[in-house]
């Protein structure tokens, strides 16, 4: 055991210089921990300490603690019968949670995350008293999930705030939100959120198994519990969801998942998930369910364009001609008469370009970055036709490749697909229609073999449910969906109108009151 962990065991003494050298030594030269010292009491018989962290904790909570305990008057707390920690505490300490410790260990941990220590001299024990403070980012509109109707707020990167964005929509006493602490060195504060009856149990007991089996330094971002804890590691597809909106984390509690919330990140875990979430978004439930069901089909659509577009082109222009009708063969062979590369090897370059000026895009700096793109997919474009590397055609399915992996609303499901449609486009490109065929198979065959936290990553599409169907392609009205999904354990019925509606009827007198204004 190093020198360090031996003193944060120690237990703290009655001397506050000792209790004092062994809390500066810990912290050394560390300019941002402060120390203040008081008098307790009017006639400064009791020497105090308070050590907090400058920046994490609120100043102004700590003066109005040390105001309360130096111009305390009276002798009836130092004789108090029931220890004088205790009954300061009930007393003179009005912060809203001050909690009574032992040893440096909680002290230490407690400065580290803004809270402040109070010492006082002859006593053993210690106040931890909660004055977190730090500045924040305000709620603003989520930068990656925009909608065009519903609510404009996003998760920052306080996990209370976010938390309370969640309460604020489900204000059900069965909310439940569990908190922890991982990273060796980060203990960074992880909480689980879920409905008590909606549930299931063994999905809470599970998702806390596999979030106490880490073993890590430090956690900085949702990302690293979402590659230790989920299912599939060497999958390219995402079997945890993470969003910054707080309704559809509200929606997925809704109906049965747990939401993991990580400090310092907007992003918060949903678990289990569903390939077909990743197709939906917010505005499919906050439209009418037509304009719902139309903009999610064309989604779908841009889904099959995006993953299979380039290598049908490649597998027909290279081993099936005759499928292609002869006007349009024609008109492909002319503009690669010049190209001197394979249809393989020219989609590669073209695939290759776009996902660099994309990754440009992403890097640069915001106005920049958006110019850059959109300049130099036409110049590289028109300039790459030119020199005769690459065909219009090619360019042209590039094209609508890209723009419809922007379609897909979720970033993390379009890089899946990113990464998919190279082994297509080889396959295609070498072996034909068999060899797309047999990648498509393999791939149709991994994802149906996969799971999310126990649930068939494909659900409820295969295995197939019945009563599921209404939100998977098309979005039923509400008054259809009277059923809780599959996943949910309790109660089955919804609580909702399942009448569809209905306009008024006509007053039996308004006939007789028309007659009496004529």
């Amino acid at each position: 055991m190093s020198s360090l962990q031996e003193k944060l065991k120690q237990p703290f003494t009655r001397d506050i210089v000792t209790n004092m050298k062994t809390i500066e030594s810990v912290f050394a030269n560390d300019i941002d921990v402060l120390k203040r010292d008081f008098f307790f009491h009017e006639n400064k018989s009791i020497p105090g300490v308070c050590f907090y962290t400058d920046g994490l904790a609120n100043t102004q909570q700590v003066e109005e603690i040390i105001k309360s305990l130096s111009l305390y008057k009276g002798d009836e707390i130092l004789n108090s019968e029931g220890g004088m920690a205790e009954t300061i505490k009930k007393n003179l300490l009005i912060n809203a949670s001050v909690m009574i410790i032992d040893n440096f260990e909680k002290g230490i941990n407690g400065i580290l995350m803004g809270d402040t220590v109070v010492l006082l001299s002859g006593s053993r024990q210690a106040f931890l008293i909660t004055t977190r403070g730090w500045d924040t980012r305000s709620v603003t509109e989520p930068q990656t999930e925009q909608v065009v109707r519903g609510p404009r707020d996003g998760f920052t990167e306080s996990i209370r705030t976010n938390t309370a964005l969640v309460r604020r929509r489900i204000r059900d006493p069965q909310l439940r939100i569990e908190g922890m602490q991982i990273g060796k060195k980060s203990k960074t504060d992880i909480n689980i959120v879920y409905l008590e009856g909606t549930v299931k149990e063994g999905l809470v007991k599970e998702v806390k198994k596999r979030l106490e089996q880490i073993k890590i330094d430090a956690v900085l971002e949702s990302g690293y519990i979402e590659e230790l804890i989920r299912d599939s590691p060497w999958s390219p597809f995402t079997t945890i969801q993470n969003t910054e909106r707080p309704d559809k984390v509200a929606a997925g509690i809704l109906e049965g998942r747990i939401a993991i919330f990580v400090d310092n990140t907007p992003f918060v875990l949903i678990v289990p998930t569903y390939f077909w979430e990743f197709i939906q978004a917010s505005d499919d439930y906050y439209s009418g369910f037509m304009a719902g069901s139309f903009f999610r089909i064309v989604r779908y659509l841009a889904f099959i364009i995006s993953l299979t577009l380039p290598s049908i082109y490649i597998m027909l222009v290279s081993f099936h001609q005759e499928m292609i009708p002869t006007e349009l063969a024609l008109t492909i062979a002319s503009g690669r008469e010049v190209v001197p590369f394979p249809v393989l090897v020219e989609a590669l370059i073209m695939e290759i370009a776009f996902e660099l000026m994309r990754e440009a895009g992403l890097r640069m700096p915001k106005p920049v970055g958006q110019a850059v793109s959109i300049v130099g997919s036409l110049v590289i474009g028109q300039a790459a036709v030119q020199a005769g590397v690459v065909s219009p055609f090619m360019v042209i399915i590039i094209a609508l490749t890209g723009i419809a992996s922007f379609a897909i609303p979720n970033y993390s499901a379009s890089i899946s697909i990113r990464l998919i449609r190279f082994p297509l486009l080889i396959a295609s490109g070498t072996l034909g229609l068999m060899g797309f065929s047999a990648v498509f198979a393999l791939i149709a065959i991994h994802a149906l073999s996969i799971r999310s936290f126990g649930e068939p990553y494909l659900a409820p599409a295969a295995p197939f449910q019945p009563s599921d169907q209404k939100d998977i392609i098309l979005r039923f009205p509400w008054w259809k969906m009277d059923k809780q999904p599959y996943l949910a354990e309790g109660t089955e019925d919804r609580a909702i109108n399942n009448l569809e509606p209905k306009p008024p009827e006509k007053s039996p007198d308004s006939k007789q009151a028309k007659k009496g204004k004529q």
